[in-house]
């Protein structure tokens, strides 16, 4: 099935049933088994349509390797641990890790890999390139088996369904897709509800109308879950994002095709959608779980205290003038505020009484100020 019958799919479901949320739209965009932009496309790096930390530079790859190698060590070595990653991509992020955590004696004996992946053509990459960690695929966190925990998510959130409100007269109503006179795809807006208005954060409440307030209910959903996980059961996750803290108002949906924005409701199934985590949203709900919650800290401060310049110094050193400059643009675009160390940012939920995870101190401004 390509984008075209999808949309025109669509079209019918919403002529049928009437207008569908922001989420509902984007599960059918990303997710649809035939025609959904994970289905068929491979979103990754230059030739797809955006591109991740783990695709910019190895140095990513290897200092989170060292940081999930540095937890199993505070975990008491545990033998076997489970260690997962939502939304691999290309698995590049993981091959590099293992490699550098490869370096600490026991932990790749004693790790198990697992991966939660929607895409039939990552998942095939996936395997291809981790083949020697014989990696397990799952649908969900919750089929994943009860041993201690190591978790990673780095950009996976973003790409979950978000519902969007909107500040009415007297409550918020839903932001929802409908179709315009000409039937074509349109934002509409559902009617106030109090019910709605509960679901917005209790400090943005009181916003003139108009205002718009996103919140992810898959996102809550996974905090919660890892959060009861980690009460009850030793274990640790970052989640590394591009977002805001604290909660704040505004639309942040955006679509990306080769690099290049396009209309959010143009072309489903051809295009990424993503939005903006609200790190005050998910930080919430995983302490209100049970975990401890460590950050947000921006990007650019969470690898600088990792070592990215002294790895960057000590690849510099073997490497040709070329190379040296690649590596030196990688890890600025990383840790630059002006790129990505500012806005994407670093987050770890872990076990109540562990101590605080590598690259996060309870003393750390949140914003980096």
């Amino acid at each position: 099935m390509s984008a075209a019958e999808l949309k025109a799919r669509i079209v019918r479901h919403i002529r049928r049933q009437g207008p569908i949320s922001v989420a509902a739209f984007m599960a059918m965009a990303l997710h649809d088994p035939r025609a959904g932009y994970y289905a068929r496309h491979d979103p990754l790096g230059r030739t797809g349509d955006f591109i991740t930390a783990p695709e910019i530079s190895q140095i990513f790859g290897e200092l989170v390797g060292l940081w999930v190698a540095d937890l199993w060590q505070r975990l008491g070595r545990p033998d076997p641990v489970v260690l997962a990653e939502l939304g691999p991509g290309r698995g590049t992020l993981m091959a590099d890790l293992l490699r550098a955590a490869a370096t600490v004696p026991g932990f790749r004996r004693a790790l198990r890999l697992y991966l939660i992946e929607a895409s039939p053509l990552l998942r095939a990459e996936q395997q291809h390139r981790l083949a020697a960690a014989d990696p397990r695929f799952v649908d969900s966190i919750e089929a994943l088996p009860p041993a201690p925990l190591l978790l990673l998510a780095n950009e996976f959130l973003d790409a979950l369904p978000i519902r969007q409100l909107v500040r009415g007269h007297l409550e918020w109503g839903e932001r929802l897709v409908g179709l315009d006179a000409e039937d074509r795809l349109a934002f509409v807006e559902g009617p106030e509800s109090p019910a709605l208005t509960l679901l917005v954060p209790a400090a943005l409440r009181a916003l003139p109308p108009g205002s718009i307030v996103e919140i992810c209910p898959a996102a809550a959903a996974l905090a919660a879950a890892l959060g009861e996980r980690f009460a009850r059961s030793p274990g640790a996750a970052l989640v590394i994002d591009y977002g805001y803290f604290p909660s704040r108002p505004g639309p942040t949906l955006s679509a990306l095709r080769h690099h290049q924005p396009v209309g959010v409701l143009d072309n489903p199934g051809d295009a990424d959608l993503s939005a903006h985590v609200d790190f005050a949203a998910l930080a919430e709900a995983t302490r209100a779980a049970g975990a401890a919650i460590w950050g947000p800290v921006p990007q650019g401060r969470f690898l600088a205290a990792l070592g990215a310049e002294t790895r960057l110094g000590a690849l510099s050193a073997r490497a040709g003038p070329e190379q040296q400059a690649l590596l030196e643009s990688g890890v600025r675009r990383l840790i630059d505020p002006a790129e990505m160390g500012t806005l994407f940012k670093a987050m770890a939920a872990t076990s109540p009484g562990l101590p605080a995870p590598a690259g996060f101190s309870e003393a750390m401004d949140p914003e980096g100020g």
